[in-house]
């Protein structure tokens, strides 16, 4: 900072004083502006900036060391130099502990008045470099944090890929093959059939993965649903069971879905009815004898919908990876064979748009079940 573009307020009830001090630094480049009192100088204070002010200790009504606090909550940078008839140890320190960077008794002469002013002005470029240096400090370590973050996600992205290219490449390399069998003569008469079912069902399983991951990807998209509408979410329940209800019995389930309630949720259909059909379409695949039983209620300003299953049960250990895309436990592979492993992804997907939560109770060998809880008012809604 150089003395030519240095701002001075100098806050002194005696004229002479303020005026001495503007006859012996205006010489030297300084700009000198004068108060005589605490409010004077505080109005002036907000209106301009100052780079540093010479502050009676002493004054009528608003002294000196009252002033201080007041200044630097407009301005924590600026200095401040006490100036004062009445110098004491006791009053030096009480001014230094509140923030003054100086002292200067009186009477003082002019090149003591400009020593301690370009002292001032020194010390008010060290902390302005300081402060620069720390904010160049923490802009580094944003930048630094802002790499690092960016280095998972890329991290997570790759993995996610790999995990995906190999996902999808075994159902396209088997019917590779399939085809290649077909295609050579190697495969009877009487074996294409059965072959030409296995080409659908790797098929239909590819597509299944190709429409879950675009849903994933389009619900990871989302920070909230928009164009929400009031829902009559016991419908929507009622119309995914109707789909499902034929698959469970005729694998000898009992199928149950019991609605206590019919919540208004606001939200879109689409969350709803993809919510229940991946959470149901598990407990069926997964179970084998028992029951499936679907309940919906409304609590505490929230839809609480449970799927419980007398199934294969999810172990302690795997539980903490079940909403992880295409992770499947090998029970559940051993139960069936083919399955996309996006599901529970989807249905954690919505929760979290919705500020939900799901909690998971299983037992291996004897069930699971999920609970989700939602709020009415959907995202950001208070209960």
């Amino acid at each position: 900072m150089n003395a030519s573009v240095a701002n001075i307020l100098v806050i002194d009830d005696e004229v002479g004083m303020r005026e001495g001090c503007r006859r012996a630094l205006t010489p030297h480049g300084f700009r000198v502006s004068t108060a005589e009192n605490g409010a004077e100088g505080l109005r002036k204070l907000r209106e301009e900036h100052f780079h540093l002010i010479l502050l009676d200790a002493m004054m009528p009504g608003m002294s000196g060391l009252e002033l201080l606090d007041r200044i630097r909550q407009i301005d924590p940078d600026i200095i401040c130099v006490m100036i004062t008839g009445y110098a004491t140890v006791d009053l030096a320190a009480q001014a230094m502990k509140q923030g003054a960077h100086d002292f200067l008794p009186k009477p003082f002469t002019s090149d003591e008045l400009l020593a301690a002013v370009q002292r001032g002005l020194v010390e008010r470029r060290r902390r302005q470099a300081l402060k620069e240096q720390r904010q160049q400090e923490e802009e580094a370590l944003q930048l630094e944090r802002v790499r690092q973050e960016a280095a998972k996600i890329d991290a997570i992205e790759s993995r996610f890929m790999l995990v995906l290219v190999h996902e999808l490449r075994n159902p396209a390399g088997t019917i590779k093959n399939y085809v290649q069998l077909l295609r050579s003569g190697y495969v009877d008469e009487e074996e294409k059939g059965d072959y030409l079912e296995r080409l659908d069902l790797r098929a239909t399983q590819l597509l299944h993965m190709l429409d879950d991951l675009l849903e994933l990807a389009h619900l990871k998209e989302m920070l909230s649903p928009a164009r929400m509408v009031p829902l009559a979410v016991a419908d929507l329940l009622e119309e995914v069971a109707r789909h499902f209800a034929p698959l469970a019995r005729a694998k000898g389930l009992d199928f149950e879905v019991q609605i206590r309630s019919r919540p208004a949720v606001m939200g879109q259909p689409a969350h709803f009815q993809s919510l229940w059909k991946n959470l149901i379409d598990n407990a069926i695949q997964y179970t084998s004898a028992g029951y499936i039983r679907v309940t919906l209620t409304e609590q505490d300003g929230k839809m609480v919908t449970t799927v419980a299953d007398s199934g294969i049960g999810i172990s302690t250990e795997e539980l903490g990876r079940i909403f992880q895309e295409f992770y499947r436990s090998e029970a559940a592979k051993a139960l069936v064979e083919l399955g996309t492993g996006l599901g529970l992804s989807i249905v954690n997907q919505i929760v979290k748009i919705y500020r939900g939560t799901v909690q998971v109770d299983s037992v291996p060998g004897q069930g699971s079940t999920f609970t989700v809880c939602l709020p009415l008012g959907g995202p950001g809604a208070t209960s």
